[in-house]
């Protein structure tokens, strides 16, 4: 390793999504944000990664705990948060307005794609992971890049190979001779939005690096925790048709992402519109913000009001009890899906206007949701039953809430 921290022979993962800023820029860091197009948001510091240690002795002289420099982590994150305090409360009428005209702004750059945006903005919400199996070309950076874009903050693209390791992703602590002490340079994923491109061509190794990063929301490298922005959000793709040379991604790690969805191919308006602006080469580009980071967080906390009724909650024990005993299923759904359906459903309520859950919030998402988190036995994939067919099988056989005492 040389004296800036890079690997001889290997080259660093860049940020493909790099834009013009008047601010001075490091060398060493890319800064991922155009500040020319966000709305004039209340200048504040830039938010501090804080750095948690269980070390003792870890005191200054003034006693109080001593804290990591996170001077690189803040340049790389290459954002500015608006002040939380005195942010307004949302309210469910205005959540649905505000989620709306996020779907609406990324659909200026991923057309006729109203229902995948939606689930998108949903898990964004809810503090999940989105992973897109689709073909490529059909826009799935796009849709990333229009979302980051829509919500006025930074966003990176790791593109993952098989030679890539965990230290290109977290960062890398590196001895600065200029200042004469070890310092930590974050890595890409130190960002709001992180597009994981073709995340199953990247060893396992490398693939296990985000499970605290998905999980927990933070980066533990050389025995030091730094805390990643928020919002957060991991939208991890890869290809289905293409399997020479990937690494199948485990179901531990499966079971990370909130959703499981796909763009496909645009209908035939949608492709008419595209080649009759064939010259806008950079839709995502065009995309304004139309909320920030601290109306995203207001609007998470007016969705966790959603009242949400006993009978759903059964409703929802019932639909995981079905996927584990599924004759077709040999690995149901663990509870953490169970979560991730009733926070999901809150927040689907909301965007319809709506402070309760109903029933149909919960079927809507049942699929998304459950069907990557299901392992099928070896006689349903004899018979081509995939997990989309198997869930719907279970759900068939739970009975709906009615309401009726």
């Amino acid at each position: 390793m040389v004296e800036d921290g890079t690997i001889p022979g290997r080259q660093p993962v860049r940020d493909l999504f790099n834009r013009p800023s008047s601010a001075p820029a490091r060398p060493d860091l890319v800064d991922v944000t155009n500040q020319s197009r966000r709305p004039p948001l209340e200048k504040t510091s830039t938010p501090t990664y804080a750095v948690r240690t269980d070390e003792p002795g870890e005191v200054d002289q003034t006693g109080q705990n001593r804290r990591s420099s996170t001077e690189a982590g803040d340049q790389a994150a290459g954002t500015r948060q608006p002040r939380r305090s005195g942010q307004a409360a949302v309210d469910v009428s205005t959540f649905a307005n505000l989620f709306r005209s996020i779907v609406d702004n990324v659909g200026q750059a991923v057309l006729g794609k109203e229902d995948t945006i939606a689930l998108c903005v949903t898990a964004l919400i809810a503090g999940g992971h989105v992973l897109l199996e689709d073909n490529p070309g059909t826009g799935k950076t796009q849709l990333s890049r229009a979302l980051a874009a829509s919500i006025a903050v930074d966003c990176k693209r790791i593109q993952f190979t098989p030679d890539l390791l965990p230290s290109d992703l977290l960062g890398v602590t590196f001895y600065d001779q200029a200042q004469g002490q070890f310092s930590f340079r974050p890595g890409p994923v130190f960002a709001s939005l992180v597009l994981a491109d073709e995340i199953n061509r990247a060893s396992p190794k490398t693939q296990s690096a985000l499970l605290e990063v998905m999980e927990e929301g933070q980066v533990t490298v050389d025995g030091r925790t730094y805390r990643l922005p928020r919002p957060f959000m991991v939208m991890a793709t890869q290809n289905p048709i293409e399997q020479l040379g990937t690494y199948a991604l485990p179901e531990a790690q499966m079971d990370r992402f909130l959703i499981r969805t796909s763009l496909g191919a645009p209908g035939h308006d949608a492709s008419m519109r595209i080649l009759e602006e064939a010259d806008i080469r950079d839709r995502a580009g065009l995309v304004e913000p139309v909320v920030d980071a601290a109306q995203v967080e207001a609007m998470a906390a007016c969705a966790s009001e959603v009242f949400c009724d006993s009978s759903i909650m059964e409703y929802v024990i019932h639909i995981i009890e079905a996927t584990r005993h599924s004759p077709a299923i040999q690995v149901g759904s663990s509870i953490r899906g169970g979560l991730a359906l009733v926070r999901c459903a809150r927040i689907r309520a909301c965007a319809q206007g709506r402070d309760y859950v109903i029933p149909d919030d919960v079927k809507k998402l049942v699929d998304p949701i459950l069907a990557h988190r299901l392992i099928l036995t070896s006689q349903s994939r004899l018979a081509d039953m995939d997990e989309h067919q198997a869930l719907a099988e279970a759900l068939a056989k739970v009975p709906v809430p009615t309401g009726e005492q």
